[in-house]
């Protein structure tokens, strides 16, 4: 994809957000259900996974873990805003690759200690990039990357998190 075709297939959604602010307001959804033993099936909407424990709590290996998905999830988002935006100025990525990593202290999870906070301590996420940019331009890039991805901005700013139980089906 070059730059023009990225503003072709934009530029009416930039348009159409301008005149209407509210059509650019969505809402995304994930559903899983509990299953056999410690886990629970994820619809992706592509392919379903089973994510269950790690094997640091108890988990057998076999299942995905959310922790990894969590990770996964801001590679993909990274990568594919880093592919939008160096499209958008024109830099040429001959190969680009993505890594996060996070640390976390499993103590928090199984309820070893109270002091240990649930969750990831640190997460890092690292560009290895094959580009004859500038530096400029390369920290233009992944400037404006960090600034436009969902999952980044959503994991450095936390939104407002809510948790109910819905009426039973069953």
């Amino acid at each position: 994809m070059t730059a023009d075709d990225l503003r072709s297939v934009q530029a009416p959604l930039k348009e159409r957000y301008r005149e209407t602010p509210n059509a650019a307001l969505i809402t995304l959804h994930a559903q899983g259900r509990v299953g056999e033993g410690v886990s629970c099936r994820v619809e992706t909407g592509k392919v379903l996974v089973l994510a269950g424990l790690h094997p640091a709590t108890g988990g057998t290996g076999q299942a995905a873990c959310s922790g990894d998905m969590l990770l996964e999830a801001l590679v993909a988002c990274a990568g594919a805003t880093l592919s939008a935006v160096a499209t958008a100025l024109g830099i040429e990525l001959r190969d680009a690759s993505l890594r996060a990593e996070g640390d976390l202290d499993f103590r928090d999870t199984l309820g070893v200690s109270k002091e240990v906070p649930v969750g990831f301590q640190d997460i890092r996420l690292q560009f290895t990039l094959d580009t004859d940019a500038s530096d400029e331009q390369l920290a233009t890039l992944l400037r404006l990357t960090e600034r436009y991805c969902v999952v980044y901005q959503t994991l450095a700013h936390p939104p407002a998190l809510t948790v109910n139980r819905a009426p039973s089906t069953y």
